[in-house]
């Protein structure tokens, strides 16, 4: 049985880089954290984002949502995510989550800015933004140990 999973897996792995949605060869150019840092100013991202170290008091806060950026996590945040969450902000919502940071349909509250953010300013807002997330150890919880009862 042990086998089987095994060898299930690896031909599902094999098979991912097979067909049109393959992600096989797909890569972004280098981005420029400087220019990315103008970009995320530029299309006042801090409206709905907080992020440690930037500030911009020309941007209206919305008072109904502010999601954080960067920070410690205990998962990699990948640059491939990033790029997801710009250019397809409501593929990672599940129902418990952020329910403020969603539309009634379910759908993000973010602004989807394919038509107007140019693939270079998409590279270099990546760019800036991941170096903000820090990989953390997962702590496990350290449970009592119970003796048999007597």
């Amino acid at each position: 049985m042990k086998y089987t999973l095994l060898i299930a897996g690896l031909m599902a792995l094999a098979g991912c880089d097979k067909g049109v949605d393959s992600p096989k060869g797909f890569s972004l150019p280098e981005g420029n954290a400087e220019q990315g840092k103008a970009v995320f100013l530029k299309y006042k991202c801090l409206a709905c984002h907080t992020l440690a170290g930037v500030e911009d008091s020309s941007v209206t806060k919305h008072d109904d949502i502010s999601i954080k950026l960067g920070g410690n996590k205990t998962k990699i945040i990948t640059y491939a995510e990033l790029v997801t969450s710009v250019i397809n902000p409501s593929h990672r919502f599940s129902r418990p989550y952020r329910p403020d940071a969603r539309n009634e349909d379910g759908s993000s509250k973010m602004t989807v800015f394919n038509d107007t953010m140019t693939v270079s300013e998409l590279t270099d807002l990546v760019t800036f933004l991941q170096p903000n997330y820090k990989l953390i150890p997962y702590h496990r919880t350290n449970y009592q140990l119970y003796s048999h009862y007597k």
